[in-house]
């Protein structure tokens, strides 16, 4: 295992998560200088949890998080420690959530809800910040909207809503389209409501919808395979944890099937995806920093209203469209917030 130094944070990355926390803490925190060591034994501390390959890369969202803090006069790493853990698989998560527990945090984020159920039920004393909780009522999260009513609060993503959008989309794009492969992920808490939604606006297009379970990157392949083999002239991707992290993966198999592909997140369009559309993460990231700071500040999460995205990004690739031989109708490359050449 090696903790690394950041100016910024403590980020522990290796395969050797069993050493005990004790030791773990204690080396992460010997690489400080001892008079910021010192600041930073005081300051509160906020476990930080995401979805990202082993190196734990900083991302713009954990960028974006950071600036938050920063801009409400924190320092991060002196005046408020972030313990910064990445995972990809479900009992890394759960070592994750124990060590947060030990190392007593004042507060958790979550990028997902994929975190922030599991954190509810492991960690009920602590407060969580989920960043983009999709509809946190519909899937479980909170009571309601104006009153979380337990231990999560954080902003809202309007998953459901948003998937129907995303296939108007495709379908612009792709007019000829009368059969969609909606490549879904079951054990996302959002599925069942966002599912419900997409045969909503299918009808109401007149496109059958396909759907395809995908539970590890692993089905990938196969999902494309019986897309394509069931006669899908289109990809729609619901927007998980898995599938930023598999985006290349599923940029290359849309290419290799020649299917336009829609998805949800920015990063899968840059990967190569021919569409994304669906609220900025990365403002998301920045606006939960003021919510870790007012549960700091003695406010409960149970009484923090949720608050819904703002910002919302439509990317369109262009060199995707080429390589698969579709133009895009100037009317939607206009409304682009983003046209990758």
């Amino acid at each position: 295992m090696e903790c690394r130094r950041d100016p910024t944070m403590r980020v522990c990355i290796g395969s050797n998560m069993h050493l005990s926390v004790i030791t773990l803490a204690f080396v992460c925190f010997a690489q400080l200088p001892l008079a910021e060591a010192q600041k930073a034994g005081n300051a509160p501390k906020v476990g930080y949890v995401a979805v990202l390959p082993p190196e734990c890369p900083l991302t713009p969202r954990g960028e974006a998080f950071l600036q938050g803090l920063r801009d409400l006069g924190y320092v991060p790493g002196q005046t408020i420690v972030v313990e910064r853990r990445c995972y990809v698989a479900d009992d890394q998560l759960h070592r994750i959530l124990s060590e947060f527990a030990r190392l007593k945090v004042d507060v958790i984020l979550a990028e997902s809800p994929e975190q922030a159920r599991p954190a509810r039920t492991a960690l009920k004393d602590i407060p969580i910040v989920c960043a983009a909780c999709g509809d946190p009522v519909a899937n479980g999260l909170v009571t309601s909207l104006a009153r979380p009513g337990g231990n999560i609060t954080g902003l809202a993503t309007l998953s459901a809503e948003l998937i129907g959008k995303r296939l108007e989309l495709l379908k612009e794009a792709a007019p000829r389209v009368s059969r969609v492969a909606a490549v879904v992920f079951p054990r996302n808490p959002g599925t069942a409501p966002a599912l419900t939604a997409l045969d909503v606006s299918g009808r109401t297009l007149g496109i059958e919808i396909q759907r395809v379970e995908v539970r590890n990157a692993g089905d990938l392949e196969k999902a494309f395979r019986l897309a394509a083999g069931g006669g899908a002239g289109a990809l729609l991707v619901q927007d998980d944890p898995l599938a930023r992290l598999a985006r290349n993966q599923i940029a290359d198999l849309a290419l290799k099937y020649r299917l336009p592909s829609v998805a949800g997140a920015a990063e899968n369009a840059e990967a190569g995806t021919l569409l994304a559309y669906g609220p900025n993460r990365v403002d998301l990231s920045r606006r939960a920093a003021g919510f870790v700071d007012k549960i700091l500040k003695g406010t409960k999460a149970a009484d923090l209203p949720i608050e819904q995205a703002m910002k919302f990004d439509l990317i369109v690739n262009v060199k995707t469209a080429k390589a698969i031989g579709l133009t895009i109708a100037p009317s939607l490359l206009l409304r682009a917030d983003h046209v990758i050449e």
